[in-house]
């Protein structure tokens, strides 16, 4: 094998230790959280904010180190990824309250933005255009690794230890990661930047709109839809929107440059991203939570039902890698994806607590199944379609696209699920579950994958209208 070639596998080894440790963490999160809101007694709608926060700092911020790691270079912005998620791994792990835990999940936010903004780009820089379908491919294999590993992990954790244990085995990756990226990557492409300014005034616009957003509809039903806290937030978001659009137009270094949205074969695939994790996120979000409570499973048999869809993602996630290879185009792929998807949240709709475990382990891995289909063609399509020195921006974009999907879709399905439980229980809190509610639970329940039918079939219609026939360049 050449040198280079060696290279190149080693710095994906890099990237896939900072997605398989930014993945664990986010499955194992998922599974503790009916956990984490009884240690801290904490209602649904404050733990919800445990994922919230961290999915939304990410999606904020993805753009300004995507952007920064072209003037600054890849290397310094991913390993100082790398050690501050381990220091908000650390802070959480030693959290009391829910307000802390929450902040510290900012942080940790943070750092994974960094090394989200620069992990596509990375591989994308040091793979050839013959290899790149099978590279992104391989990456998503890596996601499914820590996708399945961290309810397996969490599980065992929960039932042995305790919810705290599951932020700590962060921190050795993260800090080992960050020293060995400082070597491996110094000299690269990853060193090199340039001397263009920081669009600082569109990133503090980006972040305050869609931390207002959020805000908003998490707290729709708690301070009620006409409110002067609502409306202020609607208001303000519209306003600091509006803003970022404007700045970005004029700015002679935008944080996002407007002239990718001319591409056709990167924004349908950036929308469609945006709407698929949306969709499989309020899965993801509800079910440790049905599992738990009205089918009253253990927490390591939850997460044993929980790795279903990442462990189906692990096997299909690089064949759907080399059929975008080999046919050259992503529409039928992700449109077949997104449909897959949309099959299981509508099965979701009519399952029952009394459902056997195989009738749960199909319908999760027909949405695992779907979304396999679906990531790495995007992905490779979204990637290809622009220009090299432009890679950092679209590998944020692409992955801000992904996290804000994430995040509406957990914002989406709490404000669905308490508006649901809350009026059918009188205003009861998830925290206070009985069996006595367990129709109350399973409407919000059904409600919220409904939601998620109607969010995955827009997004067939979406991924179908990028078009047949893709270019590799602008």
């Amino acid at each position: 094998m050449t040198d280079h070639g060696n290279k190149k596998w080693t710095i994906f080894l890099l990237v896939a230790s900072g997605v398989f440790m930014s993945t664990l963490d986010s499955s194992i999160v998922n599974i503790a959280l009916p956990f984490i809101m009884e240690d801290l007694n904490a209602r649904f709608e404050t733990i919800q904010w445990v994922i919230v926060i961290y999915l939304l700092l990410v999606s904020s911020l993805l753009l300004t180190f995507g952007r920064l790691s072209d003037i600054k270079g890849r290397r310094i912005i991913y390993c100082s990824g790398f050690m501050i998620f381990s220091a908000g791994s650390l802070f959480c792990s030693l959290a009391s309250e829910a307000s802390f835990l929450i902040f510290s999940r900012a942080v940790q936010g943070c750092g994974a933005s960094m090394l989200m903004a620069c992990s596509p780009a990375l591989v994308v820089d040091i793979f050839p255009l013959s290899e790149r379908g099978k590279a992104l491919g391989m990456v998503g294999t890596v996601v499914a690794a820590g996708l399945t590993a961290g309810p397996i992990i969490g599980g065992v954790l929960l039932d042995l230890f305790s919810w705290r244990f599951i932020f700590f085995i962060n921190i050795p990756i993260g800090v080992v990661s960050a020293f060995l990226g400082a070597y491996i990557l110094k000299g690269t492409n990853a060193d090199k930047g340039n001397s263009e300014p920081l669009d600082k005034k569109g990133g503090i616009l980006l972040v305050v709109s869609l931390f207002c957003l959020i805000l908003a509809i998490t707290h729709f039903d708690q301070w009620g839809a006409f409110s002067m806290k609502i409306i202020a937030l609607f208001v303000l978001f519209f306003v600091t929107c509006t803003g970022f659009i404007i700045t970005e137009l004029k700015a002679e270094f935008p944080l996002f440059e407007p002239a990718l949205l001319r591409v056709r074969l990167f924004v349908f695939p950036i929308i469609s991203a945006g709407i698929l994790f949306a969709a499989l996120f309020i899965i993801i979000f509800m079910m440790p939570f049905y599992l738990i409570d009205p089918c009253g499973f253990s927490a390591s048999a939850t997460g044993g039902i929980m790795v279903t869809p990442f462990l189906v993602l692990f096997f299909v996630s690089p064949v759907s890698g080399i059929l975008c290879d080999r046919t050259g185009t992503s529409r039928g792929l992700c449109t077949f994806g997104m449909i897959l998807l949309s099959g299981s949240l509508l099965s979701f709709t009519m399952i029952e607590p009394s459902a056997p475990v195989s009738s749960i382990l199909w319908r999760l891995a027909l949405a695992g199944t779907g979304t396999a289909f679906f990531i790495s063609p995007n992905s490779s399509a979204a990637m290809g379609s622009i220009p090299a020195h432009r890679r950092g921006i679209a590998s944020a974009a692409v992955a801000t696209a992904r996290n804000l999907g994430m995040v509406m879709g957990v914002a989406l399905a709490g404000l669905i699920f308490s508006v649901t439980f809350s009026n059918l229980t009188d205003g009861a809190s998830l925290k206070d579950y009985t069996p006595d509610m367990e129709s109350a639970f399973m409407a919000g329940f059904h409600n919220a994958m409904l939601a998620g039918v109607i969010i995955a079939f827009a997004g067939v219609l979406i991924a179908f209208m990028r078009g047949g026939i893709e270019n590799k360049k602008i």
